[in-house]
């Protein structure tokens, strides 16, 4: 569709610490917010009265059912039920499908319509403290269009544990991962820092960590890991084993945490991996060429300490 063509290359957005964003609403009400997701993980928009809906029996009330689209069975999940919006039977017919790529998991998500494609510096993204509240919060940050309206961020990784959680981290496969590892001293006694804004990914982490028996330290948000570990100064590489690092997260990218703290002589001896759902070969390339010693998508996290335990043991 055309609002989707034309946009830039992702690395080339990420590690100047900018972003492109989809807009789009969720029903025609005039009084309807904005919405908003990375375009690097949609792929096309098509029109739903062009797709047959095929139910499934006894599924989760947000999954709609199923599409046949290019050759793939592309589950269909009811975006503005999850928002309490629920479309009716003559909007559900008008009603678009926003088709997406999370960490290979492709899905549908019911819209209203694609509005435009913005682009954004990663600083002009906006994580209030008020929607962080409450665990279940859907949303993770916001930021504003040209005419100022609120445009919203969700947590898509939420909707996907809410509606099709087999298609997340398998967070109960950690445990068999540990059998024989041999984690370092220096693992066992440190505390891994993480940067990760969706609560979602953060209670899987908590979970893997927790089963291991090892100390993390959680922040919302690129810059504020920065500031912490600077604050840490010499110390930081006696107390911090690795460093966890997503990709998409409001003030500063991970990219641009992986720059700062590469080139700082205090702290390019500790171990950064990249754990993410932006996980083209172009994103991985970038992040080795910056200096992560690892890259691991999201929904395989069960995987990471092992990851650590080998970048550890190369360095």
């Amino acid at each position: 569709m055309s609002v989707l063509d034309n946009v830039d290359a992702s690395t080339n957005l990420a590690k100047n610490n900018e972003l492109q964003l989809l807009v789009f609403r969720i029903n025609n009400s005039p009084e309807s917010a904005y919405y908003a997701i990375n375009v690097f993980k949609t792929r096309e928009v098509v029109e739903s009265r062009n797709h047959y809906l095929t139910q499934i029996p006894s599924s989760h009330h947000l999954l709609e059912g199923t599409i046949i689209l290019r050759g793939l069975q592309i589950p269909i999940l009811n975006l503005p039920a999850w928002l309490s919006s629920p479309l009716t039977k003559d909007e559900i017919k008008i009603s678009n499908i926003l088709v997406c790529d999370f960490n290979g998991v492709i899905i549908g998500l019911r819209i209203m319509s694609a509005y435009r494609v913005i682009k954004k510096n990663w600083n002009e993204m906006h994580a209030p403290d008020s929607y962080r509240l409450k665990s279940d919060g859907l949303v993770m940050n916001d930021t504003r269009l040209e005419d100022g309206s609120l445009c919203l961020i969700l947590d898509y990784e939420k909707l996907l544990a809410d509606a099709i959680p087999q298609a997340l981290v398998d967070v109960a496969s950690d445990a068999e991962n540990l059998k024989g590892l041999n984690i370092p001293e220096k693992l066992k006694n440190g505390t891994v820092l993480i940067a990760e804004d969706s609560k979602t990914a953060q209670r899987a982490l908590i979970q893997i960590f927790q089963h291991a028996k090892i100390d993390i330290k959680l922040f919302d948000n690129g810059k504020k890991l920065v500031d912490y570990i600077t604050s840490l100064g010499k110390d930081a590489l006696a107390e911090t084993p690795a460093i966890i690092t997503d990709i998409e997260m409001p003030e500063m990218s991970g990219f641009t945490v992986i720059q700062i703290l590469k080139a700082n002589p205090l702290f390019n001896k500790i171990p950064i991996i990249v754990n993410s759902s932006m996980t083209s070969e172009n994103n991985r390339r970038e992040a080795e060429s910056l200096g992560a010693n690892g890259f691991i998508e999201k929904t395989k996290s069960h995987n990471i300490i092992p990851l650590i335990v080998s970048v550890m043991g190369a360095k």
